[in-house]
Formats: C-alpha cells, sequence, structure tokens
C-alpha cells in the first residue's frame, strides 16, 4: 500500500486504523504523513469514544437534553476533514481538535 492509501485507511474505523499502523511499520522509510494521520485517525477515535460515552450517560440521567446527540454529527464532519485531508497528502489538523493530537501517541512513532 502506498502513504496515500494508509493515511486514508487511518481514519476508517479502528480496524482500518490497526491495519494502516501494521502496514506503516513494514514502509521501511517511515513516512512522515503517515504518522502524521494515524496519529489524527486515532485521537478523533478516542475523542468520539469519550463524547458518545458522556453523552451516553448524560442523556439517560436527563432526557431533556437529548439534543445534545447532535454533536456526533459535528464529529463525523470532522472525520470527514481528516479523511480529506490524507487524500490531499496534507499534513492538517482536524479542525478544533486536531492540535490536541499532534504531539501525542508517540507510539505511533
Amino acid at each position: 500500500m502506498n502513504n496515500k492509501t494508509l493515511s486514508i485507511l487511518s481514519y476508517v474505523t479502528i480496524i482500518g486504523w490497526i491495519i494502516a499502523f501494521v502496514k506503516s511499520k513494514d514502509v521501511s522509510p517511515k513516512s512522515d504523513l503517515v504518522t502524521y494521520h494515524l496519529k489524527q485517525g486515532f485521537g478523533i477515535f478516542l475523542f468520539s469514544l469519550v463524547v458518545n460515552i458522556l453523552l451516553s450517560v448524560i442523556v439517560t440521567i436527563v432526557p431533556s437534553l437529548y439534543f445534545l446527540s447532535y454533536i456526533g454529527y459535528v464529529i463525523f464532519i470532522l472525520w470527514i476533514f481528516g479523511i480529506i485531508n490524507a487524500a490531499n497528502e496534507q499534513k492538517k489538523p482536524i479542525p478544533v481538535i486536531g492540535q490536541m493530537f499532534e504531539d501525542k501517541f508517540s507510539f505511533v512513532n
């Protein structure tokens, strides 16, 4: 797989991220692009997991706050931005939350 494919795959569910992570270890010259998008993809996965768990608890306790579930659509749109950046082979962070993940997840290096 080439670097562009691995970068895009790093956003496609956690299984796609694992495949991209394992395949990126096989590439002899380490690609900064793939490493960057692996960090961004893992970050948005963890962010969406935490937000969904919190929203489930909040809406269960206070059902009148059901409108907060629309935050999931915002996360979906941010995920699309990540895929577009990977497809264009750009190292741009995901809007709003992407800069939090740039220097995290050192195990990806």
